[in-house]
């Protein structure tokens, strides 16, 4: 048997393997749990305790750190990065462990991705803020530091590197989305972990749809810009 050949039904057995996989009962409640610990936004939370305005009224309209910061309120913007970093880490070290059945790891250890995606797609589209949510990124950073410190760590660097040297908070993001499954695969040499987070990367990148189109305007606002409606 060739080396394609091989590769071609190794993958068409993984593609099997998934779609029986996703439809098991544990599985969609590792999802669905996930996805409800994705949807609480510490934008939102930490608004209206500290008597913010509400994310969603200024700047990107974005309930997320970096709209956050536009009010100028720098421990606002830390609390929300790392309150949306927390739930991703936690839907991913945590939920798979107690969700689904001990057996079930023999052979599926990839099945964390569905959690991290899960919580991504929370963060996106929260049911308890009618649908509307944040960009996802910190929330994806924190579920793949939970996935591997080194894939994390990697993830984080580019995006601080890049963020830095840019002082574009969605340049940064793209940068580190887009090599986030090589990162995976490298790391953990794990093809079906890294599919899954192609599948992130893809959410992230259309969530950026319009900071990309201010990119390549030179419209978009750089990191820490305050925004007057927010005052």
């Amino acid at each position: 048997m060739s080396h394609v050949s091989g590769l071609r039904i190794c993958t068409n057995n993984t593609i099997r393997e998934v779609k029986t996989l996703i439809f098991d009962v544990p599985v969609i409640g590792l999802i669905a749990v996930s996805y409800l610990v994705g949807s609480v936004s510490f934008a939102v939370i930490v608004s209206r305790v500290m008597s913010l305005p509400s994310p969603y009224s200024y700047g990107s309209e974005n309930p997320g750190a970096t709209n956050v910061l536009r009010t100028g309120n720098k421990l606002a913007a830390l609390l929300t990065l790392l309150g949306d970093g927390a739930k991703g880490f936690f839907a991913v070290r945590c939920l798979p462990g107690w969700i689904l059945p001990e057996a079930f790891w023999s052979g599926y250890e990839w099945a964390v991705g569905l959690a991290l995606i899960g919580v991504l797609l929370g963060h996106v589209f929260p049911v308890f803020h009618a649908f509307k949510g944040g960009k996802g990124v910190a929330t994806a950073a924190g579920g793949l530091l939970a996935l591997d410190f080194h894939v994390g760590f990697s993830v984080l660097l580019i995006w601080l590197i890049v963020s830095v040297v840019s002082r574009y908070s969605s340049l940064a993001a793209l940068c580190a989305t887009l090599m986030a499954p090589f990162i995976v695969f490298w790391h953990l040499d794990n093809l079906e972990l890294a599919a899954l987070t192609v599948v992130v990367s893809v959410i992230l990148t259309l969530r950026h749809k319009k900071n990309i189109v201010n990119l390549l305007n030179g419209v978009e606002s750089k990191i820490g810009k305050k925004d007057k409606s927010s005052r």
